[in-house]
């Protein structure tokens, strides 16, 4: 079967990379939708034609809306009453759908689907596909996706659509909503980015100190490699007794007591606000 599919934001950073993997797909007849002048201007000298809304959005099949958090509550509002009876809503991240910003009808399907992004313990046969760090250009990656709302057979047409915008996808982990939002932003962004982002001010603290900056980025990316191994379980090893006391002293000095909360639901609704309300 052939899916006529209307992508909403075509121009911008996701939209971008799922054009490209859609474009000249056989499974889909697609009608790309940009609302930014530059951007339509940027993806018309490519080639790619875009379509109007007021035609594309009635006939679809799927509308695939990768537009940013912020901008989902409102295009979402635009978007879904036009939609046909028996349509999918595919959304690109948990946050939105779980603070309530789509409108509800319960004749259509809504998915959600995220990338986990190409793994760092990922093994490319390129360099080319060994800096596709993103993913959906040549590493591959898992993805998570969740059936928020519709018969539990779409969700292999949300699965077969996430393999094409993704790809290449090694698996698709079928999650609930709740465990989509508990990885993104909570685990993601809250913790784990947080925790990266004081390793990257901590190597312009050590350059401060008087530490080569070449000499102090290439010791800590070696030891965040093995540490990461070690760590989820790569490697058939363990910390030295030193390192495995430098780490416990440490962790009651950076991180205070009660930090294991950004993963209950009540504060992931709290920073899912805080990352979808303008």
């Amino acid at each position: 079967m052939k899916y006529d599919l209307a992508l909403l934001g075509a121009g911008g950073k996701m939209g971008r990379r799922c054009v490209a993997n859609l474009r000249n797909h056989s499974d889909y007849n697609c009608h790309f939708l940009e609302i930014d002048p530059a951007r339509r201007a940027e993806l018309e000298a490519e080639g790619i034609r875009l379509a109007a809304a007021e035609e594309a959005i009635p006939v679809a099949d799927i509308v695939v809306l990768a537009i940013p958090d912020m901008a989902l509550r409102r295009g979402s509002a635009e978007v879904i009453p036009r939609m046909k009876a028996g349509a999918m809503v595919v959304v690109l991240d948990p946050a939105a759908p779980l603070a309530g910003h789509l409108p509800h009808r319960d004749d259509l399907t809504y998915y959600i689907s995220h990338p986990s992004h190409p793994s760092v313990f990922n093994w490319e046969p390129t360099e080319e596909a060994q800096r596709d760090y993103y993913g959906g250009i040549l590493a591959h990656q898992t993805v998570v996706s969740a059936l928020m709302h519709g018969p539990d057979a779409d969700f292999a047409v949300g699965d077969a659509l996430t393999r094409v915008l993704f790809g290449p996808v090694t698996r698709n982990h079928r999650l609930t909503l709740e465990q989509m939002a508990i990885l993104e932003p909570g685990f993601s962004e809250t913790l784990s980015s947080t925790c990266i982002k004081k390793i990257r001010d901590g190597l312009d603290l050590v350059v401060a100190k008087g530490v080569p900056r070449e000499a102090a980025r290439d010791f800590i990316l070696g030891h965040i490699n093995i540490q990461l191994a070690v760590l989820f379980g790569e490697l058939p090893i363990q910390f030295s007794d030193a390192a495995v006391k430098a780490l416990n002293r440490a962790e009651s000095i950076l991180f205070k007591e009660g930090w294991e909360q950004i993963f209950e639901m009540d504060n992931i609704h709290e920073q899912i606000a805080a990352i979808t309300t303008p």
